[in-house]
């Protein structure tokens, strides 16, 4: 990224500059209706599934699959496409094509045709949307604000997210209680489609992309993966990202399914745990900062990817002991460690890497990191219904601790700082250009 001098102000004022910063407070907000929206879409589908369509552990696992298979499917050309586009016009189109898709739910429950294959149809195209909506998203930010409030706003929108998954589930259990799983689907595509309005008042301009410059889709796709597959530190971390996806979305896919049949407790109880979980996500965006310092910002990537390995146990193991607290404790610490995780390692890549790559950059480790959770939630869901629920949880834990293996056995552990002169690269980076196998201030 920039190599400027830093601002000369105190953390405070930075932290005022880009609270009251236009352009991010509306990027914010959008996204915090978003959030808010999904986590009702989130809480609701499965509930859907296993209450009104009697979904087994099969099902689930192909609605969990359905859920993520654009990232494996359409990922890596929706970087070169998004590079291309207008990001914030896929942002705003993203969240009200999603809006129309979600609300056919709902309207086919009403008049008594809903079925699991419009409930595969629908989570499918949300997801394919999501890719693009994502890929935007997360590239956008970036383009609005400065290289060293990058890792600030991240933070903001972490924030956001995670404080939406404390109440959203809470507030999800109720209003399914209220109003049943369908229409609560229904008022989450009312909230995609608010989300819409906030960012399409953001006031920058981003300059359009030269369509002379345009080179064959697979050159560009091809870039995307060099920069990521070729730098030293980022394959560790796609290693242990992918792998770890694996394992928990096998692990997710049956979970609804394992608190509401094999433990026998309510959507209430469901949303209670879920909602401890995130505010221990919601105190990892907060504490991600001070955590990176006191430990040292590379040791915090290892040191959280192992916590968050560690703890997903504490979900088959609530079948044997006491059930809810094991999950609250489980839950809460996962969900900081990965809050943490992702806060430190996505402010690292987006410092590194350069703007006109960014799109390709965040599409191909989508593909890489996200194209492993709809294999993950198909084999939980294919295993859980030959092993059971309990060992297949088990051995997809085995898999998560396996995963962390990339990034604790390598330079990362020994290093207290991320490597600071590959910003200068990245803003002398030739694209299609090799970087050194090595940092040059990896000890």
């Amino acid at each position: 990224m920039s190599t400027e001098t830093p601002l000369v102000a105190s953390p405070d004022k930075t932290r005022r500059d880009l609270f009251f910063h236009h352009d991010f407070r509306q990027l914010w907000v959008g996204d915090t209706v978003s959030v808010f929206g999904a986590q009702f879409v989130l809480f609701a589908m499965p509930l859907l599934a296993v209450q009104l369509l009697h979904a087994g552990a099969f099902e689930m696992g192909i609605l969990s699959m359905l859920e993520s298979l654009a990232f494996l499917l359409i990922s890596l050309p929706a970087g070169a496409w998004v590079d291309r586009w207008r990001k914030k016009r896929v942002i705003v189109l993203g969240d009200l094509s999603r809006a129309a898709l979600l609300i056919t739910l709902p309207v086919a429950w009403l008049t008594g045709w809903l079925s699991m294959g419009q409930l595969y149809l629908v989570a499918f195209l949300v997801g394919c949307i999501t890719v693009f909506f994502d890929v935007a998203n997360q590239s956008y930010l970036p383009e609005i604000v400065e290289g060293d409030q990058i890792s600030e706003g991240n933070g903001k929108l972490q924030a956001s997210q995670q404080t939406a998954q404390v109440v959203g589930p809470a507030a999800a259990s109720a209003l399914v209680r209220l109003i049943g799983s369908p229409l609560t689907i229904g008022v989450t595509a009312v909230f995609m489609a608010l989300s819409s309005l906030s960012v399409s008042l953001i006031r920058h301009r981003e300059t359009p992309h030269d369509p002379t410059t345009r080179r064959p889709l697979a050159h560009e796709i091809r870039e995307g993966l060099d920069f990521v597959l070729k730098h030293p530190l980022l394959r560790r971390i796609v290693a242990y990202t992918g792998g770890s996806n694996l394992a928990s979305s096998a692990v997710f896919a049956l979970f609804v399914l394992y608190v509401i049949k094999t433990l026998g407790f309510s959507e209430t109880t469901l949303g209670l745990v879920m909602s401890v979980g995130a505010i221990g996500g919601l105190l990892g965006a907060v504490s991600s900062a001070r955590f990176s310092r006191l430990v040292g910002e590379g040791r915090a990537i290892p040191l959280s990817a192992l916590m968050g390995a560690v703890f997903i146990a504490a979900i088959p193991l609530a079948s044997v002991l006491p059930a809810v607290p094991t999950l609250m404790v489980g839950q809460f610490f996962t969900s900081w460690a990965v809050v943490v995780y992702n806060i430190t390692q996505v402010s690292f890549r987006q410092r590194l890497c350069p703007k006109p790559l960014l799109g390709r950059m965040n599409a191909s480790i989508r593909f890489l990191v996200w194209g492993p959770m709809p294999i993950g939630a198909f084999l939980g869901g294919l295993v859980g219904r030959h092993l059971g629920i309990v060992p297949t949880m088990w051995i997809f834990v085995a898999v998560s601790l396996c995963a962390a293996l990339p990034v604790v056995f390598s330079p990362l552990i020994t290093m207290r700082d991320l490597p600071r002169s590959l910003d200068a690269l990245a803003d002398s980076h030739v694209v299609g250009e090799k970087p050194s196998d090595e940092p040059d201030d990896v000890r």
